[in-house]
């Protein structure tokens, strides 16, 4: 009987319109499409390809060496076990130092917290708000100010349900008022949020948000999945402009 096929499987999620090129790419590192879901905002593509089986000569030089282990460990056991200890006399405890210990040094001063980075002071941030989404600035950003912090003003430019939830839902930000007709700028995204992880901030907070609302949004820098032409963020405050 021939042996059964053992495959591995990869779900990616793209925006529409970029799906030839993330298949193409995936078919040349070995993957196989076994289903295609298209959503009003983006695509599911799901992947498989059969794994590689692990090389018998590796597999029997690791059984040898966890019985070499398990021959050490027994040894040494059986030596540290062959002789009862003498019983040595208590030592007295340490006698309490007739100097009271000095003060301990105070703590260094804590860094100050890291500056947020915005268009005003960060050239290369406002240079990227002005660039196109899928430009090789965005991953060279993503990839030096991953962790850290940046604040923008910017709108919603779609929102969708995050898979079959009703109260989650996946945010895609562009720089400035332009909502849904935004056409410079990355292409931000807040991916599986609900609005509680907004952390609505400002005068007026809306009951609910939508598509073409404008707030100061501040986040942290995630990743730049340059196949999909997204740029990660984590919501940290969204102030209601």
């Amino acid at each position: 009987m021939a042996d059964e096929i053992n495959y591995e499987y990869k779900t990616v999620q793209t925006v529409r319109g970029t799906d030839g090129l993330v298949i193409s790419k995936m078919q040349k590192d070995g993957w196989e499409l076994v289903e295609q879901a298209q959503g009003t905002f983006r695509t599911t593509l799901d992947f498989r390809r059969p794994k590689k089986p692990l090389p018998w000569p590796l597999i029997g030089a690791a059984a040898g060496v966890l019985v070499i282990l398990a021959i050490v460990i027994g040894t040494a056991s059986a030596l540290s076990g062959g002789g009862e200890k003498k019983d040595e006399p208590d030592k007295p405890a340490a006698a309490a130092s007739e100097k009271p210990s000095a003060t301990p040094a105070p703590a260094a001063a804590e860094s100050a917290a890291p500056e947020v980075i915005t268009a005003q002071n960060n050239p290369e941030f406002a240079a990227l708000l002005k660039t196109d989404d899928c430009d090789d600035a965005n991953r060279d950003f993503a990839t030096r100010h991953e962790g850290e912090t940046v604040a923008f003003n910017g709108s919603i430019v779609n929102m969708a349900p995050h898979g079959d939830y009703d109260t989650r839902y996946d945010f895609l930000l562009g720089p400035g008022d332009k909502g849904p007709n935004t056409a410079v700028g990355p292409a931000f995204k807040y991916e599986d949020v609900n609005v509680f992880d907004l952390r609505l901030t400002g005068k007026k907070i809306p009951d609910a948000v939508g598509v073409g609302d404008r707030f100061r949004f501040v986040a942290e820098v995630g990743e730049f999945n340059a196949d999909q032409c997204l740029f990660f963020l984590d919501p940290i405050s969204t102030e209601v402009r």
